[in-house]
C-alpha cells in the first residue's frame, strides 16, 4: 500500500494523478471515485482495505484540483467532468486493468455513470453512493436541492483564514458534521485526521474549489436508461446534499438497478454503515 503518481495523456498532453491500490493486483479491480472538493484520503484507509480483503483489488485516487494530483489556479479550471470520466479510464490504464467496477461517491458516482456510457467495454458493474443522475438539475426532474443550512455554511467560507491550518481544518470537519445522518454519531476524531491529512498533501487547497465551477457535457443528457452494466444505487434517507429522491431517481431510471436505502445516514460514508455498504459491494461485484 503506498501511493503513487502516473501521468495520464489526455487533452492537456499529460496530467498527473496520484493514485495507491489495496489488496492483490490479481483479483478483481474495484476503482473508487471520491466526490467534489474531496480527495481520495477520504475512502478511508480501513475501508478499503476491508473491502480489499472480500477478495478485491482496490484504488482509490485524487482528482483533478484535489490532493497531490495536478492543481489548476483556482477558478481558471477548463476540465468537464468528462474529462474526469477520462482520467478514470487512464488510472485503469496506468495499472494494465483492463476492465473495473466503477465505485462512486456522490459527483464520482455521476463519473461512474459517464464511464458507463463513454467506456462501456471498460466496466463490470458500477455503484453509486449518496450519487444522483447526472446532468439531472437540466431535466425538471424536480428533484430536491440542497438544504440550505449547508449552502449558508458554506458561503461563510469566504472569511476563513486558509494560511492557518487550524482554522481551516475547524472549519473543514464542522462542514463535514453537518452531513452526518441522526442515525449516526459524528466520529470528529476520525474526520479530523482525514482533514489534517488532506490539509497537508493538498498541492492547492484551495483549488478543490474548482470543483463547484465544473463543467459538464450535454451530450450526456438524458442517456442514463442506455447504461447497460449492472448498477447498485446507496442511498441514505436523511441525505441533505442530494437528497433521497435523488437516489430514487437513479435506481428508478438505470434498467434493472440496485437499491440499498441506509436508514438515517446522510450525506456521508459512515463507519457503522461500512459492513453494509462492503457488504453490498462485494455481493454486487461478485455478479460478473
Amino acid at each position: 500500500m503506498s501511493e503513487k503518481l502516473i501521468k495520464i495523456n489526455g487533452i492537456d498532453n499529460g496530467i498527473d494523478i496520484c493514485t495507491e491500490s489495496f489488496g492483490n493486483p490479481n483479483n478483481p479491480a474495484i476503482l473508487l471515485i471520491m466526490g467534489a472538493m474531496c480527495s481520495m484520503v477520504y475512502w478511508d484507509e480501513e475501508f478499503c482495505q476491508r473491502l480489499a480483503d472480500t477478495g478485491r483489488y482496490v484504488i482509490r485516487y485524487d482528482n483533478r484540483d484535489v490532493g497531490r494530483s495536478i492543481a489548476y489556479e483556482p477558478g481558471n479550471s477548463q476540465y468537464t467532468v468528462e474529462d474526469m470520466a477520462d482520467d478514470a479510464i487512464g488510472v485503469l490504464d496506468a495499472y494494465s486493468i483492463d476492465e473495473a467496477h466503477i465505485v462512486g461517491m456522490s459527483l464520482g458516482g455521476m463519473i461512474a455513470q459517464i464511464i458507463a456510457l463513454r467506456h462501456p467495454q471498460r466496466v463490470l458493474t458500477i455503484t453509486m453512493i449518496a450519487s444522483s443522475i447526472f446532468g439531472s438539475d437540466d431535466n425538471n426532474r424536480d428533484l430536491p436541492p440542497m438544504d440550505e443550512n449547508i449552502l449558508a455554511y458554506h458561503a461563510n467560507g469566504a472569511t476563513v483564514n486558509w494560511s492557518d491550518e487550524e482554522s481551516v481544518a475547524n472549519y473543514l470537519v464542522a462542514g463535514s458534521g453537518l452531513l452526518c445522518g441522526s442515525k449516526h454519531k459524528f466520529d470528529e476524531k476520525r474526520v479530523y485526521k482525514q482533514v489534517r491529512k488532506e490539509i497537508k498533501r493538498a498541492n492547492n487547497l484551495l483549488s478543490m474549489f474548482n470543483h463547484a465551477i465544473l463543467k459538464g457535457d450535454a451530450s450526456y443528457e438524458g442517456k442514463i436508461k442506455r447504461i447497460k452494466v449492472p448498477a447498485l444505487v446507496i442511498h441514505g434517507t436523511e441525505d441533505t446534499v442530494l437528497p433521497y429522491e435523488h437516489g430514487l431517481a437513479l435506481a428508478n431510471e438505470i434498467p434493472n438497478a440496485s437499491l440499498l436505502t441506509l436508514d438515517g445516514t446522510g450525506h456521508e460514508i459512515h463507519f457503522d454503515d461500512w459492513d453494509n455498504i462492503i457488504n453490498a459491494i462485494s455481493n454486487h461485484t461478485s455478479v460478473v
